[in-house]
This record gives structure tokens, C-alpha cells and sequence, in this order.
């Protein structure tokens, strides 16, 4: 039903005037804001904890799941009378030309402004999980191939670009980085983190953040907090994490993002953990978030996620009782559209059940915001400079959201997130000239190389009578660019997840006359088990989607050379079939420009330097397992299981040879509050230019809780050219080991250490170790500690 004013809103005290020392911009922002509450009616506080979702469907194909249950016609011409907190996804629910959608938006926040009493526009939150999910805009490589790449500089650009696309046409939020930490493999929203170890992404996470912020965007950390660790890899399950795996592993990344990174919005995560909902959980969103970490933006619901206490968790007993809790616990603004915090929170705060103290606590943050972003100003644009004064009818095509500025970094990001995980034969690169067989469902369909919230693939599908707004090249099409001397033949073979296995016999004829076959397999991104990777798209168990698996078999049967190019949004299990592989290469849905990547990664024009942010596992159960395991989560006799992964965290090969040497000695002992530089040179033995991943871990042998094997605390990506030498420096601090001891306090503990530098997290791939003891009393830590190890590199001058 549409919403209408509450009938006992007419029992309320006259209305307040509106003007007064809030519109005052040489005024700070906390006394405008503090005026500003004290002149709005109740109905006015409530329309600010809320947004609108305009054009949102309630049926359909592409209806999320309990969305039907949540979407209630608006009155928006109505509603919007009381002002308004934020306008949902206004690019990003509908194809719509970005330059179209800037004038409309322009014309909905005059709406906006024109019928409330204080003339204050709603906030514009988008996703840009992977670049901004609208119609044209540029498709970036995903959040997993940002932790292939080990780059946060290069991230951090891309970050940028992004937010000032969006801030191009009156966007002011974005709902990203996502921080979970991967727990389970098989859990669908596996593209869209950054990998499995806290350090990579807490770094990648605060770059991403970083850029985001530096073009004016608010960023949004998501999902706050444990959603990846859920029980059975299941989408929106309960978790079952203990204090310490929240501690030391899931709650990092969001730590450095605030502190290094500057985010101004939190959204909570879905999950449970220990029965209580995270939306509910004072001591984690106020506790922890406010109090401890000291944060002071503000808290938005993941969608419905206000809704589900009622619907899902079952711990509210009506809309009213869900605002309660989620107030309470320190939810500021509910998204995507009003449910819980419209009528049914007004009528609760008159009738007693929820003190207007809470309401007017969400609105001190939401309308401080507001004031950052000159939404308070008496003289702000309502449109971007470059619309202002445009028809309607002529802003179409006037705003170019995929310039030639974007495509160049999303290749950049694309080809140094390519992983070469495997050339025993030195096939690759290849030559470029014979016959190339390329096989299977992912070679020739461009949607093969964007995630689940790319635009293409989240909205796009859902409106097949548009255009895609962008150009994707295949790896077909790349291949037929990159090698044009080469005969090069197509077979798809089979689909993604189908059981059609008519195709493989032609598939096999093809393969078994080339030279070398590519086989280019892997995932469909999707939503809600229209995909197999992707939201609400887990996998039952980590084996290739459909019968895939069956399609390389025969491929590999015929002797000729396979080539296995792997495009998906998690790691799966290739058993006994990698040894027959001529090469393998996995690419981690690597966007519009993906396809050249690759052919240029296949080709040699692009020398891998992708490193794994994810394990590969060895066989497709024995799940779940990530490298931060102490001793009993490994290989054991008291099991018949084996978990040692086929490729291990951090894994990646090069098209040349590099040879590390140790630096300057460091002291033998360090205090528990010490700090000192490691070094070491790094040579580019090889004849291509290329770059190294080094990576540090500390090894902790004797500890008063269990300890993983081995845990990332720095890392440095090494560009060297071919014959060059590099001298390389990590500021380490003892504040880097630090973990959650039996007390249940962040401790440094004196004893004995390991810091090795290594090419992956696997013991074969330790370069050199360097032993220390730390010295002194325990010391205990906190949110203050020092989270980062600063890197640097230069070049060695050869001795004359």
C-alpha cells in the first residue's frame, strides 16, 4: 500500500520554522546539525533514516528473494514532503544513458527538495562492487582479481576513476569494498572478496577505499560482520566463528579500512553469529564499531536486512519491533526503500516503545554526513557542470562512463591479475602460427568475463532488448586479434552447468587436429542461482560446473597440447587432470578487457605477474580449508583426508626467473614494542622483463593459542626489468604478530619468531628465513597497533 502520514501525527506539537543557523555554511557542521534537529517534526527525523527504491520491482524474474515480501508501493510525490534520506540505485536499477539518468536525477532531487520544508536533497547510493554498476559504464576486473594482482597503487587508481565517474552524475555513495575474508570456497560471493588471508585484504580493501573517498564518494565497508564464515558455505547462514577467528581474521580488514583508509559508512552483514543477527548486535555496531574503534559515520542496512530480523531471524516481532532493535544496535538508515523506520517507527516513538532519542541519534550522523557533502549548503549544483542547462532529450550520449582512460586501466588490472598457475612444458607462450583449437562455454561469450555486479550481468540480463553499453571482447576474439597468422577454430563443447554433452564430440574432432587446444572453461555470474558463481549462488562442492570436467577429459584423451584457460569467481578442484595440462591459466572474471589480457598473457606480450589470493584445491571436498590453519586443520594421520591444496595462497608463475638473495643481518632479539628493517635483493635472472611478488610471513612455533603454519604481514610487488636488480625493504614492527591470546586480549608475545620471505605460502617457497626472539613483557594491543608494513624498493647499481 502507498505510505501516508501516521493519524496521530496530527496530535503533534505545532511545527517548528525551518529556518535558522543551519544554513549557515561558516558554521561547523555539528552546531548546523544540532540546530537543524531541534526544527524538525518527528515525521522529518524518520524520512531521513530511510531511502527510496524508485522503479524497484516487486515481481519478476528479477526479484531477489523475500524482495516481493519487502517492497511496498511508495507514495513518493507524498512521502517525499517530509524530505528524504537517500534515493536507491537510480543508475543502477534500469538500463538507463548515464547522461538521461544525470538529468533525471537532477529532476528528482529538485522534487526532492522542492517539497520538503528545509530544501535538503536525498543522498545517491550506487554499487560499485567492480566498477559503477550503470548502463555503459566501465566493467573492472572483480574484487578477487584485485587480490590477484597484489597491487594496492593500482587499485587504488582504479578506485579513483570509479568515484569520479560516479560523482560525474550526482552519485555520493557506493556501496563497496567488500571485506569478508574467504572462509569456505564454496560460499557463491567468493568473486566478490579479495581472497582468503586478512593482511591482502585489509591492504587491497584500504587502497580501494582510499581512491573511492579521494573522488568524493562515501564508501561503504560491507558486510559487517562474519557473513563470509557462514555454515556450510550457505548464502545468508549462520555463523558459527568463535571470538578469536572474528578477532584475528574477519574484523582486520575493516579496522585498517577505517583507520587507513578513511571509509564513512559501514553496512551490516546479514549473518548470525551465536544467534544474535548482526543488524541487532549493539555490541558489535555500537561496542565495538563506535566505542573502541572510535568510528563516527554512518551505519546502513544491507537490503531488507531491518526486514529480515522480523522475517528471517525471527527476533522482532513486527516492523516496529525491528526498527527498535535495529536502532538500538546502531543501524542509522534503513536501505533500500522505507518498511521499518516510515509510519511504524513514528507510531512506536509516540506510543513509548522506541525513545526519540535513538531516532535523533541516527539523524545527528546521517545529517553530519549530509553537511560534508554540501547537501545542507543554501547554494549547492543540482546538476554536474557538464549537464547543466541540457535538454532532457539531448543529455543522451553526453556522458561517457567507459573513456579510453578506464579501458586502459581496467587492461592494466586485468593482465597483472592473470595467474599462470602451471607450464611444465613450456608451451606457453605460444608461437602464434598453426592451428589453435579454442574450446568451450566461456571462450566466445563476453558475459564469461564480468561478475556478478557488473551492470551487464545484474541488471543487463534481465533486458535482453538492450545493447550490453559497453564492448567485451571474447578470448576468442582476442585470440583471432593477438595471433593472426594462426588458423584458429571454435567448438563450444558444452555449457557452463548444462548436461548436454552432444557437443564434446565436436569439440574433440577440433582438438584433435591442432596443434594446441585452449580449452577456456569456468563460471556464469549470476544472482540467486541463476549463475553458478555469485550471490545466493553456492556450489555444492568445488568440482568444474556441469560436465565440464568430462569436456577437458576428452580433450586432454586426443595427445594434443591443453592449454586450460580458467575464467570463474572461486578456485576449483582440477585433481588428477593438472598433471596432463600443458599449461593453465586462471583468470578471476577479469572484465571488459579481460579478453586481451588473456590473449596477451597466452601470446607473452604480457608477462604474468598474478599471484593467487585463494588456494586451489586439490580435490572438490575435503572442505573448507584456507592456508590459515594451525596444525590440526592440515594433513595429519588421524585423518583419511587430505587438505593440501594443489596450489597454495599466494602461488603464480612468471615467462622468467628471479633470484633472491638476503639482506643486511638484523638483530637476533627485538623487543615485544620493537621495530626494524628486513632486507633483501631481488634479480631478474631471465631474459623478459617481468615482475616478482614477495611475500613476508611470520611462523610463530610456540604460542599460548594454536597458530596457522604460516601468516601474511607484508608483501611487495617488484617490477624488474630483464637483468635487473632490486633491493627490497619491509619496515617490520612487532605489533605485526600480534594475535588473541587465552585472556581474549590482542597480546605480543615474547619468544621466539620466523619471518620468512617466500613466493608463496607453501614451505617449498620459503627464500629465506630470518629468526628472531622477541624480548621483554607481553604486551597487550588494541585497534592503535601498527597494522601495515610499509614497503619499499630501488634499484641496485652494478659495481663498476
Amino acid at each position: 500500500m502507498a505510505i501516508h502520514a501516521h493519524p496521530q501525527a496530527e496530535k503533534a506539537d505545532p511545527v517548528p520554522e525551518a529556518d535558522g543557523p543551519w544554513r549557515d555554511p561558516s558554521l561547523t557542521p555539528e552546531v548546523r546539525v544540532a540546530d537543524l534537529i531541534t526544527r524538525m517534526t518527528l515525521e522529518e527525523k524518520a524520512a531521513q533514516l530511510y531511502g527510496i527504491w524508485v522503479g524497484a520491482d516487486a515481481e519478476g524474474d528479477g526479484v531477489a528473494p523475500h524482495q516481493n515480501d519487502m517492497v511496498d508501493p511508495v507514495d513518493f510525490e507524498g512521502l517525499t514532503t517530509r524530505g528524504l534520506g537517500q534515493l536507491t540505485r537510480p543508475f543502477g536499477t534500469a538500463p538507463v544513458d548515464p547522461g538521461v539518468g544525470a538529468v533525471a536525477l537532477a529532476r528528482a532531487q529538485s522534487r526532492i527538495t522542492e517539497a520538503g520544508r528545509f530544501g535538503i536533497p536525498a543522498l545517491a547510493h550506487e554499487e560499485c562492487l567492480a566498477g559503477f554498476t550503470a548502463w555503459g559504464a566501465t566493467a573492472y576486473p572483480v574484487p578477487l582479481a584485485w587480490g590477484a594482482a597484489w597491487d594496492p597503487e593500482l587499485v587504488e587508481e582504479m578506485a579513483r576513476l570509479i568515484g569520479a565517474d560516479m560523482r560525474s552524475v550526482g552519485v555520493h555513495q557506493g556501496l563497496a569494498p567488500v571485506l569478508d575474508v574467504v572462509r569456505d570456497l564454496r560460499w557463491g560471493r567468493v568473486e566478490e572478496t579479495i581472497g582468503e588471508d586478512p593482511y591482502l585484504v585489509a591492504t587491497i580493501g584500504s587502497a580501494y577505499v582510499r581512491g573511492l573517498e579521494s573522488a568524493g564518494i562515501v564508501a561503504t565497508l560491507k558486510h559487517f560482520a562474519g557473513y563470509s564464515a557462514s555454515a556450510g558455505a550457505r548464502n545468508l547462514a549462520p555463523v558459527r566463528a568463535g571470538g578469536r577467528e572474528m578477532a584475528d581474521v574477519i574484523l582486520p580488514p575493516f579496522e585498517m579500512a577505517l583507520r587507513e583508509g578513511g571509509a564513512r559508512s559501514v553496512m551490516h552483514s546479514y549473518a548470525e553469529i551465536d544467534g544474535v543477527p548482526a543488524a541487532a548486535d549493539p555490541a558489535l555496531l555500537t561496542g565495538l564499531l563506535r566505542d573502541t574503534w572510535g568510528f563516527a559515520g554512518t551505519v546502513v542496512a544491507d537490503y531488507f536486512g531491518i526486514g529480515f530480523l522480523e522475517t528471517l531471524h525471527k527476533v522482532a516481532a513486527g516492523r516496529a519491533d525491528a526498527a527498535r532493535l535495529a536502532l538500538t544496535a546502531g543501524v542509522d538508515v534503513e536501505l533500500p526503500t522505507v518498511r521499518s523506520y516510515g509510519d511504524e517507527l513514528i507510531a512506536a516513538v509516540r506510543e513509548g516503545a522506541v525513545a526519540e532519542e535513538l531516532v535523533d541519534r541516527a539523524l545527528r550522523r546521517v545529517l553530519l554526513q549530509k553537511c560534508e557533502l554540501g547537501l545542507l549548503d543554501p547554494q549547492r549544483p543540482v546538476l554536474p557542470a557538464a549537464l547543466d542547462g541540457v535538454d532532457p532529450d539531448r543529455a543522451r550520449g553526453t556522458v561517457d562512463l567507459d573513456p579510453p582512460r578506464n579501458r586502459a586501466l581496467a587492461r592494466l588490472l586485468a593482465e597483472r591479475s592473470c595467474v599462470l598457475l602451471a607450464n611444465p612444458g613450456d608451451v606457453l607462450p605460444l608461437g602464434g602460427t598453426g592451428r589453435i583449437a579454442v574450446v568451450g562455454p566461456r571462450a566466445d561469450d563476453p558475459l564469461a568475463m564480468l561478475g556478478c555486479y557488473s551492470f551487464p550481468s545484474h541488471v543487463g540480463v534481465l533486458h535482453p532488448e538492450m545493447p550490453m553499453g559497453i564492448s567485451v571482447p571474447t578470448v576468442l576474439e582476442s585470440l583471432r586479434e593477438e595471433f593472426p597468422g594462426a588458423g584458429i577454430d571454435f567448438a563450444e563443447g558444452c555449457d557452463v552447468d548444462g548436461a548436454d554433452a552432444s557437443g564434446i564430440a565436436q569439440a574433440v574432432e577440433l582438438a584433435a587436429g591442432a596443434d594446441v587446444c585452449v580449452a577456456v572453461l569456468g563460471d556464469r555470474a549470476g544472482l540467486f542461482g541463476r549463475g553458478t558463481s555469485g550471490e545466493g549462488c553456492d556450489a555444492a562442492d568445488l568440482s568444474l560446473p556441469g560436465i565440464q570436467a568430462e569436456l577437458l577429459d576428452a580433450l586432454l584423451d586426443t595427445g594434443t597440447p591443453v592449454v586450460l584457460v580458467l575464467l570463474t569467481g572461486r578456485t576449483y578442484a582440477l585433481g588428477g587432470r593438472a598433471d596432463r595440462l600443458a599449461g593453465c591459466v586462471q583468470a578471476f572474471f577479469p572484465g571488459e578487457e579481460g579478453g586481451s589480457a588473456l590473449a596477451g598473457v597466452l601470446s607473452g606480450r604480457v608477462n604474468p605477474s598474478g599471484r593467487l589470493p585463494i588456494g586451489v584445491p586439490n580435490g572438490p571436498g575435503g572442505q573448507p580449508w584456507t592456508y590459515l590453519q594451525p596444525p590440526l586443520g592440515r594433513v595429519n594421520g588421524v585423518s583419511n583426508l587430505d587438505p593440501t591444496p594443489l596450489h597454495p595462497f599466494g602461488h603464480g608463475l612468471s615467462y622468467t626467473s628471479f633470484d633472491w638473495e638476503a639482506g643486511a643481518p638484523v638483530p637476533a632479539e627485538l623487543p615485544t614494542d620493537g621495530a626494524t628493517d628486513l632486507e633483501l635483493t631481488v634479480r631478474n635472472s631471465g631474459e623478459r622483463d617481468g615482475a616478482e611478488v614477495v611475500q613476508l610471513y611470520v611462523h610463530d612455533p610456540v604460542a599460548q593459542t594454536t597458530r596457522p603454519e604460516s601468516r601474511l604481514i607484508g608483501y611487495a610487488r617488484v617490477p624488474l626489468a630483464a637483468g635487473e636488480t632490486r633491493r627490497v625493504r619491509f619496515r617490520f614492527h612487532a605489533d605485526l604478530v600480534s594475535f588473541t591470546g587465552t585472556g581474549g586480549r590482542r597480546i605480543v608475545e615474547p619468544g621466539d619468531i620466523e619471518l620468512r620471505f617466500a613466493a608463496s605460502s607453501d614451505h617449498a617457497d620459503i627464500r629465506h628465513t630470518v629468526r628472531l626472539r622477541l624480548t621483554g613483557p607481553e604486551r597487550t594491543v588494541d585497534h592503535r597497533r601498527r597494522l601495515v608494513c610499509t614497503t619499499s624498493h630501488e634499484p641496485v647499481v652494478p659495481e663498476n
